[in-house]
């Protein structure tokens, strides 16, 4: 049983370290390039997973999820810091900046996607590592950017809710920012699907997208 779980964690780390890195690269990446040099200042405007790596998010929780048998594996890096005053429009700019990190996320499952199709059409099969690497590399991705998008504080889907809000509105809906972890395992516990079935559909599109041998 033990051994079962360390080998799904060796097809599970890469794809994992590759969604949480790219998804806050895409915040930084887009908050820069829209005025705010925040990011970059504290060296965060990298596709090094080093510099994104969060102890608790990125490793514990993780290994939590894996030996706890989750349905899926949930965890996070280090939020990248941003500052609204520096862009010119504050809400599009919030905006395209929460967006950025599910589309990261959705950049990096196509990535998987051609990975795989090349490595099958080289010869490797269902029983190779590199094949369920890249597969659950793209369930990964799909699932952190329907994950991301729930329209939940603190979540970028909350996010970007809260910029279409009246500023009062908008107040009160972030104050749900610190139950959205709870509100989180709710769903995860009890009402997986709302999570699980976008992201099903979501891999098979890229799958089926970028022409994967099925």
């Amino acid at each position: 049983m033990m051994a079962d779980k360390m080998h799904l964690l060796s097809i599970m780390a890469l794809p994992f370290l590759l969604a949480v890195t790219l998804h806050e690269a895409g915040h930084a990446f887009a908050a820069n390039a829209l005025g705010d040099s925040t990011a970059k200042s504290q060296g965060r405007l990298s596709l090094n997973p080093l510099v994104h790596v969060d102890k608790v998010g990125t490793v514990i929780i993780p290994l939590v999820a894996v030996l706890a048998s989750l349905p899926f594996l949930i965890g996070y890096a280090k939020p990248v810091p941003i500052q609204p005053r520096y862009f010119k429009n504050t809400r599009r700019d919030m905006v395209i900046v929460a967006l950025a990190g599910p589309f990261g996320n959705l950049v990096v499952a196509f990535f998987c996607a051609y990975v795989l199709r090349f490595s099958i059409g080289f010869g490797a099969t269902g029983a190779d590592w590199i094949t369920n690497t890249m597969y659950y590399g793209i369930f990964m991705n799909c699932l952190f950017m329907v994950f991301n998008l729930l329209p939940i504080p603190p979540l970028d889907g909350g996010g970007v809710v809260e910029q279409f809000l009246p500023h009062e509105a908008a107040k009160s809906y972030r104050s749900i920012a610190p139950y959205g972890f709870f509100i989180l395992m709710g769903i995860i516990i009890l009402a997986k699907e709302i999570i699980l079935v976008p992201t099903f559909f979501m891999t098979d599109l890229v799958v089926s997208l970028v022409g994967v041998p099925v």
